[in-house]
């Protein structure tokens, strides 16, 4: 039997009137491990799942990013984690395909860095062994687009406490990134940068970097897309597109 809440229903329905969409909403932007997801967080509604649902690392973010959210005056917030639900092929595209749009109407971007204390100004090797020497975070395939889109976006630590915004850390992060010069890592990630929609099928591999060129081929005229230079690794038969990104 399913019930339904009346105050929390009327509720609903009077945002709806009053505001019509969502303006104003906060996302959370971090390296995923330990995720609940949408199944999940609607599992919640189940008294036997929760204790064990609320055990997870992904769900304490979701927490302290509610928390934060709630500090800065926001009722909203997303996270790709448990606002899709994966199983509809259809909304997973579109969510995709709107993340760059998404990040870059955010009123707030809440960027969590589990593995810091501070925000580091010199690489560690030692300590991010897998990450070049910098924050996990900063090898995440999507985060060029997640730190390029947003207007305000700000980093915590492992503990959720605030070190820093883009702006006051934009020379450390250009640092890190090398953005001004274009260097980018992600086919998929690519997409809301270059204002592009495409199919979204994981584990492409390199295919989906040529579905990329691709798509913004039908889309420009600018040549520069075969602009690329072939390295002494490169297979003569490989074609007029590149195969990998690092030969731009």
């Amino acid at each position: 039997m399913r019930l339904i809440n009346v105050e929390a229903f009327l509720e609903r329905e009077r945002q709806i009137k009053e505001e019509g969409t969502v303006d104003y909403y906060a996302i959370l932007l971090h390296r995923w491990k330990h995720e609940v997801d949408y199944l999940e967080i609607m599992d919640l509604t189940e008294m036997e799942n929760r204790d064990k649902i609320r055990e997870h690392v992904g769900y304490q973010k979701i927490m302290k990013s509610c928390q934060q959210a709630k500090i800065d005056g926001l009722e909203w917030l997303w996270a790709d984690t448990c606002c899709i639900d994966k199983r509809n092929s259809t909304e997973l595209s579109e969510a995709l395909n709107s993340m760059f749009q998404w990040y870059e109407n955010s009123r707030k971007c809440y960027t969590y860095l589990h593995d810091v204390d501070v925000f580091p100004t010199t690489p560690h090797n030692e300590t991010f062994t897998e990450s070049e020497g910098w924050p996990e975070w900063f090898s995440w395939g999507w985060m060029l687009q997640e730190l390029i889109a947003p207007m305000d976006l700000h980093f915590f630590n492992k503990d959720w406490q605030y070190i820093g915004d883009k702006r006051g850390l934009s020379f450390i992060l250009a640092t890190i990134t090398h953005v001004s010069f274009g260097v980018l890592e992600d086919a998929y990630s690519l997409m809301g940068l270059l204002d592009v929609n495409m199919p979204m099928l994981y584990g492409e591999g390199k295919k989906a970097f040529l579905c990329l060129q691709q798509e913004v081929i039908r889309k420009s005229s600018n040549q520069t897309i075969f602009a690329w230079n072939p390295t002494g690794e490169t297979p003569q038969t490989c074609g007029v597109l590149a195969d990998d990104l690092s030969l731009f």
